[in-house]
């Protein structure tokens, strides 16, 4: 769907003030909610890989994502560790990428644009086959991960995300843990102090 663009994306044109949040979509849904409010209040478009299991309990989020302006994408049906499952069974690792995709179109009417894999951002070539077997030529990838599962407080957040954030870099959060949603008031207003601007990764592409 990008001419040109490896299989693995880890970041967008380095010559445009543009970057991509991008955020794995499970956990509390409160915790997203709020964090999509956040988001929209700063006149951002984000990203959300979504773990089919989350949107099986919670379906009302895929519109919510999509109302908000920002994108939803693919990352797997149960976020079991994807690369391992493919050397063991191959079938079931497509499965979890398959049954997340059917899962988005039943929901929104697409299998969306992106796929990431579980747990992290890499892909495997068995993964990368897979993928594109399921209708996903791209795998989503960053180059700045925030590390927000394990960080400590807001400016661990702030530090680690500030510090490498450059024009089209793609970062990597989670809606649901509540540093994250506490840090991104702030780390909004970043972005936007250095000229930046948030958007989905098809735009940051586009």
């Amino acid at each position: 769907r990008f001419p040109g663009w490896p299989g693995v994306i880890t970041h967008g044109p380095r010559d445009r003030p543009r970057i991509a949040l991008t955020f794995e979509g499970r956990g509390d849904p409160g915790l997203a909610r709020a964090a999509l409010t956040r988001i929209e209040r700063a006149g951002a478009r984000v990203t959300v890989l979504a773990v089919g299991s989350w949107l099986e309990a919670h379906p009302e989020l895929a519109r919510r994502i999509l109302d908000g302006g920002h994108e939803i994408g693919n990352h797997t049906e149960h976020h079991r560790d994807l690369a391992a499952l493919a050397e063991r069974d191959e079938h079931s690792a497509y499965e979890e990428i398959a049954a997340c995709a059917r899962r988005l179109r039943r929901l929104t009417g697409s299998i969306g644009t992106w796929f990431r894999p579980s747990p992290g951002p890499g892909a495997t070539a068995p993964v990368r086959r897979l993928a594109a077997r399921a209708g996903y030529p791209h795998v989503l990838g960053y180059d700045v991960e925030s590390r927000d599962h394990a960080a400590t407080g807001v400016p661990a957040v702030l530090r680690k995300v500030t510090g490498e954030l450059r024009h089209g870099s793609v970062v990597g959060l989670s809606l649901a843990r509540p540093v994250t949603v506490a840090a991104l008031p702030l780390l909004l207003t970043e972005i936007d102090r250095r000229g930046l601007r948030a958007v989905t990764a098809t735009e940051l592409l586009s």
